[in-house]
């Protein structure tokens, strides 16, 4: 047991003090990237958007085939009592669902059953949180975003190794994000964000049939830009319109949104968060506090 309290993690309906969470070795999930996965924010005791991070979670199961041992119902309990047993009001919440343990080898009919793990995290302990708002400067990575036909992009994996080395690029460029392009070349993601681009005053963002994951926070930018009397456009973006930008920025629920000002050394618009942008984060800053799923009865 560490010095520290620790948190309550969930695997397979029980609870363990983080010290002591493990799953097995031969969990396919730690073999081979198989299975998936969600990113949940909980703000002043509610979960935000919690049915559509669940829906987007057995979506994914289903495309790559995982059957879910839990109805959506039981899992959403599930979370929210890994909140109440840890006291949390406001957390990351990381649900995960793997193949499940097996033999070794690729064929999944070797895992009997799934693995379900839900682990809670303070927000002052998740590095993402810390980013949310903060300008911060960007690369065009060489690495490019798994393609659709590899892939569907609307299936959060637990394979993330392009989105490693990308980051990786923009580690040892002294930066703080790489951004993706798809397999024709245009602007697609970050290293897991969304991305949007201000020009002319028209929001423009990458649209959902190209090699991206279809973001809740991203979703909920498109509907408060438009309840701002912002134009909205989803099409494909060059990095030429992305180095002249009026303004940039990152969503995804760990950053929630975060300006770009500075992407290959070009300096974005004028070089500081941008005020569409800032007034969108303003209403999302609104929005996150005021509605989601209540996690105690008060």
């Amino acid at each position: 047991m560490n010095d520290k309290m620790e948190l309550l993690i969930y695997i397979n309906g029980e609870f363990y003090p983080e010290s002591e969470a493990k799953i097995s070795v031969f969990d396919h999930g730690l073999l081979y990237g198989d299975g998936v996965f969600e990113g949940i924010r909980a703000y002043d005791g509610r979960i935000f958007k919690l049915d559509e991070h669940i829906n987007r979670l057995y979506e994914s199961a289903k495309t790559v085939g995982i059957e879910i041992p839990l109805s959506k119902e039981e899992f959403k309990k599930a979370i929210i009592e890994v909140l109440k047993r840890n006291n949390l009001r406001n957390a990351y919440i990381r649900p995960i669902v793997t193949r499940g343990v097996g033999r070794l080898g690729l064929d999944p009919r070797h895992c009997q059953k799934p693995t379900i793990i839900i682990i809670p995290q303070k927000l002052e302990e998740y590095p993402l949180t810390k980013a949310t708002g903060k300008a911060i400067r960007a690369i065009v990575s060489s690495i490019r975003r798994t393609p659709p036909f590899c892939l569907p992009p609307m299936v959060k994996s637990l394979n993330y190794l392009n989105n490693v080395l990308a980051k990786l690029e923009a580690i040892n460029a002294g930066v703080d994000e790489a951004i993706m392009l798809d397999w024709m070349g245009y602007v697609c993601e970050g290293t897991g964000d969304n991305v949007f681009i201000v020009k002319n005053g028209v929001l423009i963002t990458p649209p959902t049939y190209a090699s991206i994951l279809p973001g809740i926070t991203r979703q909920t930018i498109i509907e408060i830009a438009k309840r701002l009397k912002i134009e909205v456009v989803e099409r494909n973006i060059t990095i030429h319109e992305l180095y002249n930008a009026d303004e940039v920025f990152l969503t995804a629920t760990g950053i929630e949104i975060v300006p770009v000002i500075e992407i290959d050394g070009r300096k974005i618009g004028k070089g500081e968060p941008g005020p569409i942008s800032m007034k969108i984060k303003e209403e999302f800053d609104k929005e996150v506090r005021s509605t989601g799923t209540p996690i105690y009865n008060v």
